[in-house]
C-alpha cells in the first residue's frame, strides 16, 4: 500500500448507490467503503486477520450491495441468455446457479457472473464491477430477441463460514440444510420475500440472500445478527486472504477483455455443444487449440506480511519482465504471503523462482499450486450444522 494514501476517504455523494443494508452497516461501526458497480460497499469493519478467522471458525455476515442483479425476462429469455454465456444454459434447471463467463467476440472475458434461474423464463445475472447491465443492452438491441432487460435493484448479503448452515437453518428453517450447492431457495421471512442461494465468495460454507425490498435491509440485517449471537456472528467484509488461498479469482484484476478463459485456468467453463452459438464462440475454439501466450500461476513469498499491493506489481525472471503480479495477501494460517500472477507462460511451470518489484522493495516469489487451500464450500451443510447444534447442547446453550 502507498503510504501517503492512508487515511483516505471516500465522499458521500447522490450518484453512488447506498444499497439496502447501508445504514446498518454504518449503525455497526464501518467506516471504510469502495464502490462497486457505482455502489458503496464495506471494506472492513475490523482488521483482515480478524475478519479472516471469523469467517474461517465462526460465520460473517458480510453486505455486498455492489452485486447487481441484471434481470432478464421476456419470450426468448432462454435463448438470450444462452447466446451470452459459455456454458451450457440447457442444463441449468429452475432453480439452479451457474457460474459463468460472458465472452466479447475475440473471446475477452467480459464479465464472470453467477447466473440464477428464478423462473423458466426470468434469470438473474449477479454481475463482478463491471457495467454489464450496457453491454448486455447493446448485445440485444438490433438481434431479434425479445426480451425485457434491468437493474432488479436488489441488495445482497452473504453469510458465510463453517457455522453458516446451523445459523440459515435456525432462522429460515430447516429446509435449508437441504439446499444443494449452486442451488436456490424463495423464502418468506417476517412477511420480507428473499431469494437464497448456496454460493458464495469465500471458499468457504455460505449462503447467500437477496432483498428487493429496500426499506427493510436494516430489520434484516440487525434480525440475523441478533439470532446469530449464538453462533458467535460478526459484521465483515470480503476477505482478500481467503479468497486468494482458495483460488477465487476477481474480474479487473485476474481477468478482464484482454484474457481469455484458457489463460486463467477457467476454460472448463467454454462449453461447445452441437449447434450452440454464444458470443466469442469461434474466437474460444481458437484458443481452446492453441498454447496460450501467458497463464495463472500461484506465488508464495515468505514472511513478513506484505501490504496488500494498491495496482498491479512487476514480476521479474533476472532482468526480463515475466508478467504482473496481481493480488496479494499474508495467509495467517500458511503464515506466508500468497499471490496471484499472470506471468508468461514459459514461467508458470511450478517451482519457478522469480522476483516482484512492488513499492521500491523486492521480494522472492515462487510459483505454486492453486488453490492453497482448497475450498470448503462442497461440505455437506446438513453434517456441519448437526454437529455444531450437538455441541451447543453438550454445552447447555
Amino acid at each position: 500500500m502507498n503510504r501517503k494514501h492512508k487515511g483516505a476517504k471516500i465522499s458521500f455523494q447522490p450518484r453512488i448507490r447506498k444499497g439496502a443494508f447501508f445504514e446498518a452497516v454504518w449503525d455497526h461501526g464501518c467506516r471504510n467503503f469502495s464502490v462497486y458497480n457505482r455502489t458503496y460497499i464495506s471494506s472492513a469493519f475490523s482488521n483482515p486477520s480478524d475478519e479472516y478467522w471469523q469467517v474461517t471458525r465462526h460465520v460473517s455476515l458480510w453486505p455486498v450491495m455492489g452485486e447487481r442483479q441484471i434481470e432478464i425476462t421476456g419470450e426468448d429469455a432462454p435463448e438470450f441468455v444462452q447466446f451470452l454465456t459459455s456454458r451450457d444454459m440447457s442444463k441449468c434447471d429452475v432453480g439452479q446457479c451457474k457460474y459463468a463467463l460472458l465472452l466479447n467476440q475475440h473471446a475477452g472475458i467480459v464479465c464472470d457472473p453467477i447466473i440464477l434461474r428464478l423462473e423458466e423464463k426470468k434469470y438473474w445475472i449477479s454481475t463482478s464491477d463491471c457495467d454489464l447491465e450496457l453491454w448486455i443492452k447493446g448485445v440485444q438491441l438490433n438481434s431479434g430477441f425479445k426480451v425485457n432487460i434491468r437493474d432488479a435493484n436488489v441488495s445482497l448479503l452473504q453469510i458465510q463460514g463453517p457455522k453458516s448452515s446451523a445459523l440459515v437453518a435456525r432462522i429460515f428453517g430447516e429446509h435449508m440444510l437441504d439446499l444443494r450447492y449452486y442451488w436456490l431457495a424463495s423464502v418468506n421471512f417476517h412477511g420480507i420475500n428473499l431469494i437464497i442461494s448456496r454460493t458464495g465468495w469465500s471458499g468457504e460454507l455460505g449462503y447467500e440472500l437477496y432483498l428487493s425490498d429496500y426499506e427493510k435491509g436494516s430489520f434484516l440485517f440487525n434480525e440475523i445478527m441478533k439470532q446469530g449471537e449464538l453462533f458467535s456472528v460478526a459484521a465483515g467484509s470480503v476477505n482478500q486472504a481467503r479468497r486468494i488461498e482458495a483460488g477465487i479469482l476477481s474480474w479487473g484484476v485476474e481477468m478482464s477483455q484482454d484474457e481469455n478463459p484458457y489463460e486463467v485456468n477457467l476454460g472448463r467453463l467454454v462449453e461447445f455443444t452441437d449447434g450452440g452459438k454464444f458470443i466469442g464462440r469461434d474466437a474460444a475454439l481458437h484458443y481452446s487449440k492453441q498454447d496460450q501466450v501467458k497463464g495463472l500461476v500461484g506465488l508464495k513469498m515468505m514472511p513478513p506480511a506484505i501490504e496488500s499491493n494498491e495496482k498491479p506489481w512487476l514480476i521479474f525472471n533476472g532482468e526480463n519482465v515475466a508478467g504482473k503480479l496481481t493480488s496479494l495477501a499474508y495467509s495467517p494460517r500458511l503464515k506466508f504471503n500468497i499471490g496471484l500472477g499472470l506471468v508468461c507462460k514459459q514461467f508458470t511451470k511450478l517451482g519457478t523462482k522469480l522476483l516482484v518489484q512492488g513499492c521500491g522493495e523486492n521480494y522472492d516469489a515462487e510459483v505454486v499450486p492453486i488453490p492453497f487451500l482448497e475450498k470448503r464450500q462442497m461440505s455437506n451443510a446438513k453434517e456441519l450444522a448437526l454437529e455444531f447444534n450437538q455441541l451447543n447442547k453438550e454445552r447447555g446453550n
